[in-house]
């Protein structure tokens, strides 16, 4: 029995969501009108997991977070509207330490979770097994650039060019901050240009791609329009779309398509990974899986594996959910496990030629 609590400051929403849970069965569900019962209600109930509503009067969801993640750390789902402005506090409340989110349908006041109702189910369960990072602090940012960046050179093909490669990274749930824990030690003369699909919506990558160029030495963009993959570069696939990799006239594009009907998680690292098969040799790619539920990926991922790429499966040390790195392991996809601390420095060395 998963013990839930939902906190939401509407009766009618809170009153749905707790029909929703108590019809699919397995769960223990208790109530709290704003953050500060919130608050108590973890001190007095410990739940597994929690759904946190974000704009509460008395306090609001971010300042409850960061008082349950100090006083006693559980897994959260936040519950946002699916504007720019939810996606920037949704954002924060990832880095303070939420597991997932969920946005609600129709805006700020929920008519119906019934279109949802999977998806919010899913995630709930899933938080409620995921490993937090008991005692880890909240990474200090570094303070925003101070000096312009130097223009990357023109990347030429990577087919030819010695040494050269591509990095995609697979990531879902728990994914911005364990990318924050990895992306800010690559430097900003990395050689490879980076590739990343994060399970996101449209409303959030670019508020994500934003967040990640501020505390990164690359420069990190949105892929919403082609774009040339350059060396020292981050490229975060658009919600709502998939991102392929393309060549034209024997350079390297990331290019966003229509979501393909024939996968379930969108942006898909899938079609990601086969489409950079169709166009790099694998030996040129280092495919990389981090947290998430599910197993998006795995079976691309595993293929540049078994053609001569190299590939990293984050750990379940330090996985949120570890469901997409395990599919990966068994698939004997993944060259090297390791905790995510480890990721960049692996990287670093394949890139320096080790």
């Amino acid at each position: 029995m998963i013990r839930l609590l939902i906190v939401d400051d509407s009766a009618l929403v809170r009153t749905q969501l707790a029909q929703l849970f108590a019809e699919e069965g397995g769960f223990e569900i208790a109530q709290a009108r704003n953050g500060a019962e919130a608050v108590e209600q973890v001190r007095a109930l410990h739940p597994d997991v929690i759904t946190l509503d974000i704009n509460m009067p008395q306090m609001d969801g971010l300042t409850a977070l960061s008082l349950i993640m100090t006083e006693r750390p559980t897994p959260v789902v936040m519950v946002s509207s699916l504007t720019e402005q939810g996606a920037l506090v949704t954002l924060e409340a990832l880095h303070l330490g939420a597991v997932d989110y969920i946005a609600k349908p129709g805006g700020t006041i929920s008519r119906s979770f019934g279109d949802i109702r999977r998806e919010l189910v899913a995630k709930v369960r899933a938080a409620a097994g995921a490993r937090l990072r008991h005692g880890e602090p909240v990474r200090a940012r570094p303070a925003p650039h101070s000096s312009p960046r130097a223009t990357p050179a023109p990347a030429p093909s990577l087919r030819p060019a010695r040494r050269a490669g591509l990095v995609l990274i697979g990531v879902s749930t728990g994914g911005p901050k364990t990318l924050e824990d990895i992306l800010p030690d690559l430097p900003a003369d990395f050689p490879w240009p980076v590739v990343i699909a994060q399970h996101m919506p449209a409303a959030f990558t670019r508020s994500f791609a934003e967040r990640l160029d501020r505390v990164c030495p690359l420069k990190v963009v949105e892929a919403a329009t082609p774009v040339a993959l350059e060396p020292g570069c981050a490229y975060v696939a658009k919600g709502g779309a998939d991102l392929v990799v393309a060549d034209r006239a024997g350079r390297l594009f990331a290019v966003p398509k229509p979501e393909n009907p024939a996968f379930a998680w969108h942006p898909s690292v899938e079609v990601l990974a086969r489409s950079a098969l169709q166009h790099c040799p694998a030996q040129r790619l280092v495919a990389v899986m981090l947290t998430g539920m599910g197993n998006d990926g795995a079976d691309g991922f595993a293929e540049i594996r078994q053609r001569g790429g190299r590939t990293i499966a984050e750990s379940a040390e330090t996985a949120i959910v570890h469901g997409m790195p395990r599919e990966l392991i068994l698939r004997d996809g993944a060259e090297v496990v390791l905790p995510a601390q480890k990721i960049a420095d692996q990287l670093n060395r394949w890139a320096a030629g080790g």
